[in-house]
């Protein structure tokens, strides 16, 4: 490569960041709105929470913590509304009965269900017309960005 095409790559490099960026953040409040009109019973945050404890079977709320990168306290907050509207409930570790671990509750698991089927049901109204090869490109450039982004928060 010569020195003459370096400073272009870079403008354009930079160029993508900031497409990136502006694009990423669109997403980021587009997804917001949308959880909000397909499971206003559920926060994107306490969607998440639910969606986690799912996939995780279970886990302590410092768990969630730490995955999530958030003050226990937040956590905690969140927690304890989701308890008291019956999405979640508390179980005694059988390994460690001081321990407490966080799952889904009959409603959380209704809940979350619901709210999968009416995202998947978005998605596919969104993405009809795209090609199956770019839905393919799309969905591993999505995992490559957080899979990206997880090992260097």
């Amino acid at each position: 490569m010569s020195a003459a095409a370096t400073p272009a790559r870079s403008a354009g490099s930079v160029a993508s960041l900031e497409v990136i960026q502006r694009e990423l953040t669109a997403f980021a409040r587009r997804a917001r709105a949308t959880a909000a009109r397909m499971h206003p019973e559920l926060s994107l945050v306490a969607y998440t929470i639910l969606a986690h404890l799912e996939e995780q079977q279970g886990c302590r709320a410092t768990d969630l913590a730490a995955h999530y990168l958030l003050d226990k306290s937040t956590v905690s907050r969140q927690v304890a509304a989701l308890e008291r509207d019956g999405f979640l409930e508390r179980r005694t570790d059988p390994t460690d009965h001081r321990v407490q671990v966080l799952h889904l509750a009959p409603r959380g698991v209704e809940s979350l269900a619901a709210a999968r089927v009416r995202r998947q049901e978005t998605f596919k109204e969104r993405l009809a017309a795209w090609d199956p090869a770019d839905l393919e490109r799309f969905a591993g450039y999505l995992v490559r960005y957080n899979e990206d982004a997880a090992a260097h928060p």
